[in-house]
C-alpha cells in the first residue's frame, strides 16, 4: 500500500542529502516535490497546502542537532505531521452496551458486509465477545445470503428475517435476539446504494434514531481517493458517525483517503481492511501508518501478528528438541504454518525497517511457500523425522513428488542443515535461542 507515495517522499528527502544545514531555499525545493506527491496521491490542494507550510514552518524554527542530518530532521518533522494528519493516536470502538450495537454504513460496493464479518471475527478473538451479525440489506440480492456464508465462515449466528422488508423492525428484533441468547455485541449491515440519495439516507437515520447505536463506522471503499472523502462528509454530515473503515487499502498505492478524511470530516480511522480473507483486517494505528508510509517499516504490528500466532508451550517443546538436535522437517512447516497465518508474506516483509523499498518489485504472494511445502510433503513421515536418510534416490522421488528440480530440492536440505546447526549452536551453553524462547514464553502470561 502507498508504494507511489513512499517513492515520491524518497526521492524528495534525497534533495536534502549532503546539506549541511536546512535553509529557506533547500527546504522549498522538497517541498515542492513533497506537495507535488500529496496532490498526486489525490489530497486536496488546501490540505496538502497546509501540510506544507506547517513542515516548513517547523523545519525552519528548529535548530539541527550535530548528530542528525537536514535530511533526517525533515523525515523527522514529516512523519510527526502525517501521523497528526491521520489523527495522531488509535481510537478503540465503543463496546460499553449490554448488548453493544454498532451500526455499519457506506455506499454499495464499499465492503460493508465482508466487513461486519471481518469485525464480528476481530470482536470474537481479540476482545473474547459474543457477536451477533444482522442482515438489513433488504434490497440487494443475495445480501443476505452472503452474510449468512461469512457467518458459516467465522461460526458466527446471523440474525434475518426473509420476511420483512423493514430494516428497522429486522434490527430491532435482533437487538431482543441477542438480549435472549447472550450475545455482548450486535453488528447491523445496513444497505447502500450507488450513490449518495434521499431514500438511504432517510433510512440510515431511521436506524440511528431507532437503535441509538453505541457505534457508527462509515465503510468506504479507499482506491476511490478524493471520492472516498467526499462521501465521507456527505455522510458524516447526516449521520454523525463514530469512525471511518478504510477497505481495500492493500490496493490503494495512492493513500490520499487515509491522509485527508480525517482532516475533512474530523473522526478517526478505526479499521483498515487489507485483503479479501475474513481475518484480513487491521485496527488503524496512525503514527504507525505514517512510519510506513515514509519506508521505515511497522516493527510493532508485526511483532503483536507474531505473538498473536505464538503459543509458549509450543516454544517449550521447540526448544527442547533444538537442544537435542531434533529439529525436523516438521517442525520447519509447522514453522511455515505459522508464518502464513500472519497475513501477506510481502506485507510482513514491508513491516521490517528498510526492507519495504527492498520488496518494491519483488512478485511475493500468498504461495511464497508452496514449492517448500510441496517438497517437504513428499517427504516420507520416517524422511521429515530423520533427515539425515536423504540418499540421492530419495532425493530424486522427492522432487518428481512435489513437481520441482532435484536442484531445488538439493538447496532446501542444505538450507535446513544450516538452520539446524544454527538453532543447536545458539541453543547451547545458554546460549541467545534459549534467552529469546525464555523470553517468548513470558510474552503472553
Amino acid at each position: 500500500m502507498f508504494e507511489s507515495l513512499t517513492e515520491r517522499f524518497d526521492k524528495a528527502f534525497k534533495l536534502l542529502k549532503g546539506q549541511g544545514h536546512i535553509t529557506e531555499i533547500n527546504v522549498a525545493e522538497t517541498l515542492k516535490d513533497i506537495r507535488r506527491a500529496l496532490l498526486d496521491a489525490d489530497v486536496s490542494y488546501k490540505i496538502a497546502k497546509n501540510f506544507t507550510e506547517t513542515v516548513k514552518e517547523k523545519a525552519l524554527g528548529r535548530d539541527v542537532l550535530t548528530a542528525v542530518s537536514p535530511g533526517q530532521l525533515m523525515v523527522k518533522i514529516v512523519n510527526e505531521e502525517l501521523a497528526e494528519l491521520m489523527g495522531t493516536e488509535h481510537s478503540e470502538i465503543n463496546l460499553k452496551g449490554n448488548p453493544s450495537v454498532i451500526l455499519i454504513a457506506g455506499l454499495q460496493g464499499s465492503g460493508k458486509t465482508t466487513f461486519s464479518a471481518k469485525l464480528a471475527k476481530y470482536l470474537q478473538g481479540k476482545k473474547s465477545k459474543k457477536v451477533l451479525l444482522t442482515a438489513c440489506d433488504v434490497y440487494r440480492p443475495a445480501a443476505i445470503e452472503q452474510l449468512k456464508v461469512l457467518g458459516e465462515q467465522i461460526d458466527t449466528e446471523v440474525y434475518s428475517d426473509l420476511e420483512s422488508k423493514d430494516p428497522v423492525s429486522i434490527a430491532k428484533k435482533a437487538v431482543v435476539h441477542a438480549k435472549k441468547m447472550g450475545h455482548q455485541v450486535v453488528i447491523v449491515d445496513t444497505a447502500g446504494r450507488l450513490a449518495i440519495d434521499e431514500q438511504m439516507m432517510k433510512e440510515i437515520s431511521e436506524l440511528k434514531k431507532s437503535l441509538n447505536p453505541h457505534e457508527i463506522l462509515f465503510v468506504v471503499d479507499s482506491m476511490t481517493g478524493q471520492d472516498a472523502v467526499n462521501t465521507a462528509k456527505a455522510f458524516n454530515d447526516k449521520l454523525d458517525y463514530d469512525g471511518v473503515v478504510l477497505t481495500k487499502l492493500d490496493g490503494d498505492t495512492r493513500g490520499g483517503a487515509a491522509l485527508t478524511i480525517r482532516a475533512v470530516v474530523d473522526k478517526p480511522i478505526k479499521f483498515v481492511g487489507i485483503g479479501e480473507k475474513v481475518d484480513a483486517i487491521d485496527v488503524f494505528h496512525p503514527k504507525r501508518m505514517a512510519d510506513r508510509i515514509l519506508g521505515m517499516g511497522d516493527i510493532v504490528s508485526l511483532v503483536e501478528k507474531a505473538q498473536e500466532q505464538y503459543d509458549a508451550e509450543e516454544a517449550r517443546k521447540l526448544q527442547k528438541k533444538i537442544a537435542k538436535n531434533q529439529f525436523s522437517f516438521d517442525d520447519f512447516l509447522a514453522q511455515l504454518q505459522q508464518i502464513k497465518k500472519m497475513g501477506n508474506v510481502k506485507d510482513l516483509v514491508g513491516m521490517i525497517p528498510g526492507m519495504g523499498k527492498a520488496m518494491k518489485n519483488m512478485d511475493v504472494d500468498d504461495d511464497a511457500f508452496k514449492g517448500i511445502e510441496a517438497i517437504i510433503q513428499s517427504m516420507t513421515p520416517y524422511e521429515r523425522a530423520n533427515p539425515t536418510v536423504l540418499n540421492g534416490s530419495r532425493r530424486k522421488r522427492i522432487a518428481a513428488g512435489s513437481g520441482t528440480s532435484i536442484q531445488e530440492v538439493n538447496k532446501l536440505i542444505k538450507q535446513f542443515d544450516d538452520t539446524r546447526k544454527m538453532m543447536k549452536m545458539m541453543s547451547g551453553g545458554g546460549g541467545k535461542m534459549k534467552n529469546m524462547m525464555k523470553a517468548m514464553s513470558g510474552m503472553k502470561k
